[in-house]
């Protein structure tokens, strides 16, 4: 496998309490990975530590075969980008001034934006389709637009490795499918996507690898179509196949009258 990031005998816990135990898996390049389980699995958590946010407790991941603990954070913002799912800020900037910030890990110690700099955001922009906002107060978008200037930010870092929290959380369903098709474009530029998924129909459709985290057992790791089965489901959501057997289409299982 022409690995781009794997994980190695990965756990974390917040105090007490596990999240992750002893995880592994690798992710190849140029891979659309949806990154599934039940709320609480961990999802958020593995993101986090992939962009260097937080240090996991026993294991460790590599870029390249190189440790993230081994890396500088300027080093990590230049190839891993992370887009949470949310996002506050109380300056009222304009999409160009929110997307500038994603130049950071690139700017001398003064601070001063070069040529290429200004370069980067406006094909961030462009491949984010949000150019058209560049003016536009970020705090006035609609929520499809913050979600699109988000990924533009992310962009702006000039990442190998794009990750997303539930990027198509809240939106409508035409809104869902501009995020989708943008993702598309970037996984066409050489970017490689993980992004933690609610949706099970969603990944199936438009991500190539899947990674199903289970509680108290190995990730379950595959083509999200392949390894969305009925047991899979069931054990992982506590949920059952509806009765064509389409893993992607649940019903949630009664409670006896």
């Amino acid at each position: 496998m022409n690995s781009l990031l794997s994980v190695h005998n990965l756990s974390f816990d917040y105090g007490a309490r596990p999240i992750l135990d002893e995880v592994n898996f690798e992710i190849a390049r140029g891979e659309t990975v949806a990154l599934m389980g039940a709320n609480g699995a961990g999802k958020t958590t593995l993101l986090k530590i992939f962009a260097g946010l937080l240090t996991p407790s026993g294991g460790e991941v590599c870029l390249l075969g190189r440790p993230l603990a081994a890396c500088s954070r300027r080093e990590l913002a230049r190839s891993i980008a992370l887009v949470p799912q949310e996002v506050s800020i109380s300056v009222d900037f304009t999409v160009l001034q929110f997307v500038r910030q994603g130049r950071a890990p690139y700017l001398s110690f003064l601070g001063i934006p070069q040529n290429s700099d200004r370069l980067a955001v406006w094909k961030a922009m462009d491949l984010a389709g949000v150019e058209h906002l560049a003016h536009r107060r970020f705090n006035e978008l609609s929520g499809g637009e913050r979600q699109r200037v988000k990924i533009a930010l992310a962009l702006a870092q000039e990442p190998q490795l794009l990750l997303l929290d539930e990027p198509a959380q809240h939106l409508d369903i035409g809104r869902q499918a501009e995020i989708f098709s943008v993702l598309e474009k970037l996984n066409q530029q050489g970017i490689t996507i993980v992004a933690a998924v609610h949706d099970l129909e969603s990944a199936c459709r438009h991500f190539t690898q899947g990674i199903l985290l289970c509680p108290g057992s190995p990730p379950i790791v595959g083509a999200p179509p392949e390894i969305l089965t009925p047991a899979a489901i069931q054990a992982v959501f506590d949920l059952k196949a509806s009765e064509n057997g389409h893993s992607a289409f649940l019903v949630k299982q009664k409670e006896p009258a």
